[in-house]
């Protein structure tokens, strides 16, 4: 009956969704309970009629394999709808730790590589796809950087207006 000592994950979890109420309702009724957002057309916003399979940039998307609330068969399935390459890796843990699992910890990713054979199932992706030991973090910078520029010195911050206050990560971290 005592409460868990608090760890990292607690603290993500603990992040509230900072929708309006009508607007988590509109979001979970569309994109959960009723699906909509799959089906060309049946979502529109700001009078454009949504189409995933309009989406032609590449795209990296990662499932977990213990999700509870997206499982990774569910999720693979965006490799069906969205009309460019997509790049789908499974991370072994649960809803958030397989997302947050940084490099160099625990853990272990599948993916499939972009001149096998397409898979038709979640299924038969996982038959075809490769394990890893590791963080999928590597991957997907490996991923981003081949389709990044170059580097460059990052924009000043602020301006004559709105001049910085301190230098990141600011003083607000440290309070307690």
């Amino acid at each position: 009956g005592n409460k868990p000592p608090a760890f990292d994950l607690l603290y993500w979890n603990s992040d509230g969704t900072r929708m309006t109420r009508a607007a988590h309702s509109w979001y979970l009724r569309n994109t959960y309970v009723e699906n909509n957002l799959i089906q060309p057309g049946k979502i529109t916003l700001k009078d454009e009629a949504l189409d995933l399979g309009r989406i032609r940039q590449a795209t990296y998307a990662v499932g977990a394999e213990k999700d509870h609330i997206v499982p990774w068969d569910a999720a693979w399935r965006v490799t069906q709808l969205f009309g460019g390459e997509v790049r789908f890796v499974r991370a072994s843990s649960g809803h958030i730790a397989g997302i947050v699992n940084p490099p160099g910890g625990k853990g272990a990713y599948w993916t499939k590589e972009a001149g096998d054979a397409p898979a038709t199932t979640p299924e038969q992706w996982l038959q075809s796809a490769t394990r890893h030991e590791g963080s999928w973090w590597p991957d997907w910078t490996a991923w981003l950087s081949a389709r990044s520029g170059r580097k460059s010195a990052p924009p000043p911050m602020g301006s004559a207006k709105y001049p910085p206050l301190l230098d990141a990560p600011g003083t607000y971290v440290m309070e307690k």
